[in-house]
């Protein structure tokens, strides 16, 4: 499935940015984003994701820990 989003420009700017600084494209960027932000639907893969992390903030920080996994390619 294929979608456009319309950010504000402010938003754009930060997202291309950071893109760049990853080594990544925008459309590659955006949909690790998209998912680290989004709620998770099974309480049980929010338990396998925060396993052997070595982090002890995991309760508050859930999502952009994983999204920081995913940026690593891990």
């Amino acid at each position: 499935m294929s979608m456009t989003l319309h950010v504000p420009e402010e938003v754009a700017s930060r997202l291309a940015a950071e893109a760049e600084r990853r080594g990544l494209s925008v459309d590659e960027l955006s949909p690790q984003l998209l998912e680290a932000g989004l709620p998770v639907d099974d309480p049980l893969e929010a338990f396998i994701v925060s396993g052997d992390s070595g982090r002890g903030d995991l309760g508050r920080r859930r999502r952009e820990v994983f999204a920081e996994h995913l940026a690593k390619g891990a």
